[in-house]
């Protein structure tokens, strides 16, 4: 008998990171070297100062049950660091841990909509997004992007709304594409959302890793009377390398914040005290923490300005220089309708069983016919799988 999978469950889809990524490593436990550019992962360790904390909570005994919102140390820490950082007025009381970006919003959408609600996704967007729309039995309503070279524009959500909006969710810098919303139209959104009593979700998983001349932007910068609609997710993972840590945080309203809590009081409790700990620890030598960002993002610009040229020169896909994050979004739609090509899944299938490179399906992100690379890794490997994706482009 087939197990009888709940409705909610039912309704979602499987992450294409997570599938590929799974492709990837059946290859490998073939003796095959694969090149992953698949996954949204640092390959920075997590700075020891860090390890050292959360050394040093452990010794301290914070190895307990702490409140579901968190620690009093690290929501008083997440307030203090963006008040030190970006000058912003954050109570405590507005702040909660969260066991990683992706329960941060996972939170924050199941704690709002209700079944026939529509929710705002922009295209190309993080394939966790629908899903957990899908989940609460709500309805996603997508953004096509395409024509603002995949940065949404106020216009665009204009045209988009009903009276059933409940939700729009925003990410800059995005996944997949890198692309960043200008600040003065991430204003002009939220002050347009807020007078109709629409929420906003931002995605600030990706907060730091902005190259220049574009600017590091976060909404808990914007007055009150904003703020009250928008829940802020941030992510310990891309930020200090601790992706396996699973920590992350939420900024809102403290009337969302409590609606959170009381959903995750349910689920995960709480995250792991002595990382909660760590992190409050690493936030409060904000100084010390900020030289490690900068040195990540350093490098990740060094690799998009030496990777992003090279994929320029092949001739039968296109890609911009991203502004954020540590993607590229190929578009590879030139090569659909020959050589066997249907869609996009077949590139990457392509890649990965012809020259063992392996990247993500742009499907998954709203984004079939393209392509998302990572670079989060090494100079050496993005020299290979250039190599190898121009020799294995080249026979077309």
């Amino acid at each position: 008998m087939n197990f009888p999978v709940s409705e909610s469950v039912a309704r979602m889809q499987g992450s294409p990171t997570i599938r590929a990524m799974k492709e990837a490593s059946k290859l490998r436990e073939k003796g095959v070297e694969v090149i992953d550019l698949t996954v949204g992962e640092p390959d920075f360790p997590t700075p020891d100062f860090i390890k050292e904390y959360a050394i040093e909570g452990l010794q301290k005994g914070f190895t307990k049950y702490t409140p579901s919102e968190g620690l009093k140390i690290f929501t008083e820490s997440v307030a203090e660091f963006f008040q030190s950082q970006f000058k912003a007025k954050v109570s405590p009381n507005q702040v909660a841990a969260t066991c990683g970006g992706k329960q941060a919003i996972f939170n924050a959408i199941c704690s709002l909509v209700n079944p026939g609600d529509e929710v705002l996704i922009p295209k190309p967007y993080w394939v966790t997004f629908p899903e957990i729309v899908n989940f609460c039995g709500a309805k996603n309503v997508f953004i096509e992007t395409e024509a603002t070279e995949f940065v949404i524009t106020l216009d665009q959500i204009k045209a988009a709304v009903t009276d059933k909006t409940k939700l729009l969710i925003l990410n800059s810098p995005n996944n997949p594409t890198g692309r960043v919303i200008p600040e003065n139209e991430i204003i002009k959104i939220i002050e347009f959302c807020a007078d109709r009593n629409i929420y906003v979700i931002a995605d600030e998983c990706y907060l730091f890793f902005v190259y220049p001349p574009s600017k590091v932007f976060t909404c808990a910068v914007l007055p009150e009377e904003l703020r009250k609609f928008v829940c802020i997710a941030g992510s310990f993972s891309k930020t200090f390398s601790m992706t396996g840590w699973r920590i992350g945080f939420v900024i809102a309203d403290e009337s969302w914040i409590k609606a959170m809590t009381k959903l995750q009081s349910h689920s995960a409790t709480h995250p792991t005290s002595f990382v909660q700990y760590a992190c409050a620890k690493a936030m409060q030598a904000s100084e010390i923490a900020m030289k490690e960002v900068e040195k990540m993002l350093a490098e990740y610009n060094r690799r998009r300005n030496f990777f992003i040229p090279k994929l320029q020169t092949i001739e039968q896909i296109k890609c911009n220089l991203p502004e954020g994050a540590f993607y590229a979004l190929v578009d590879v739609r030139e090569m659909l309708g020959k050589n066997g090509f249907r869609a996009s899944e077949d590139v990457a299938s392509f890649l990965l069983n012809e020259v063992h490179v392996a990247v993500t399906d742009g499907a998954g992100f709203g984004a079939d016919g393209f392509l998302r690379l990572s670079y989060a890794t090494s100079m050496e490997n993005l020299q290979k799988a250039y190599e190898k994706i121009k020799e294995a482009f080249s026979k077309f």
